[in-house]
């Protein structure tokens, strides 16, 4: 019994030493493979993507691999970016991609740098727009306006109906405008989908603000101290998402105008609601 035990106690031993040596060398495979230049994050980075060959050797500040632009809208593109870069100093450079990519063998045929931003527009993912932004722009252009930069020219909906090529100039035509009025912190123009979003929450703070304001007691016209108490809430839907986006966006007074008088409306409506519904006495 003794003799059986020992031979039990031998054999789990040795698989458990078995396991040991397979995991610790499964733990070193993959640490080599993640620092070696062969493989891992830097193969990738490094190595996998730089086709210098896809380049042309004329230099332009637009590459268009992917065919999105025509040839006069290339051309033009080029001559302004070129224009604007000796003007302000800024480097703006475009490239289109589809099955192939330069990678960064566009870093050395353009010397990108601090002072430089590289839109990438690349088909193969739900926002064809993509940016590599030097470190200057972010104190004239936060992080937070490159995605909206890139949600609302890059995206399916956008490109579906205007397509790719005015995806493309729309993104670079706001990121000159700001840089020539010495920044933005949100993306100039108010598409029409984001201003009826901002009218929708007008009308909202402003039924809010009308059955809050209706009178509760006897004789009472007004009632300011319910209209105060519900003010963080239609303030916030009125000014906030209902004037804020407009003013910051636009100087056009149209869609200012019209977001008011949607709230007010939305007010009148729900304060004299109930005077609607109030029931009359019948004739006897």
């Amino acid at each position: 019994m003794a003799r059986s035990e020992l031979v039990e106690a031998l054999r789990s031993r040795s698989i458990f030493s078995q396991k040991w040596v397979v995991c610790t060398a499964a733990f070193v495979l993959s640490v080599l493979t993640w620092l070696h230049p062969g493989g891992g994050l830097f193969s990738s980075a490094a190595y996998a993507f730089n086709n210098p060959e896809l380049l042309p050797t004329e230099k332009t500040s637009v590459v268009d691999l992917a065919r999105f632009l025509t040839p006069a809208q290339e051309a033009t593109l080029a001559q302004e970016l070129d224009a604007f870069e000796q003007e302000t100093g800024w480097k703006l450079r475009v490239l289109t991609q589809f099955d192939r990519t330069p990678g960064t063998a566009v870093k050395d045929y353009w010397g990108l740098d601090d002072h430089s931003l590289l839109l990438v527009a690349d088909p193969r993912g739900g926002n064809i727009l993509n940016f590599s932004v030097g470190d200057d722009l972010y104190p004239l252009m936060p992080r937070v306006f490159w995605i909206e930069l890139q949600t609302r020219y890059g995206n399916q909906f956008f490109v579906r109906e205007n397509g790719e090529d005015q995806a493309i100039i729309g993104a670079v035509n706001s990121v000159k405008t700001c840089i020539v009025q010495g920044g933005c912190q949100v993306v100039p123009g108010l598409p029409q989908e984001q201003w009826i979003l901002t009218l929708i929450t007008s009308i909202v703070g402003g039924i809010v603000c009308g059955f809050a304001a209706h009178p509760r007691k006897p004789g009472q016209v007004f009632s300011w101290q319910w209209a105060l108490i519900f003010s963080p809430l239609w303030g916030i839907l009125f000014i906030a998402f209902g004037i804020g986006p407009v003013v910051t966006r636009t100087a056009d007074w149209v869609p200012l105008v019209r977001n008011i008088s949607g709230f007010l409306i939305g007010a009148l409506v729900a304060f004299l609601s109930p005077a609607f519904n109030r029931s009359t006495p019948s004739e006897t």
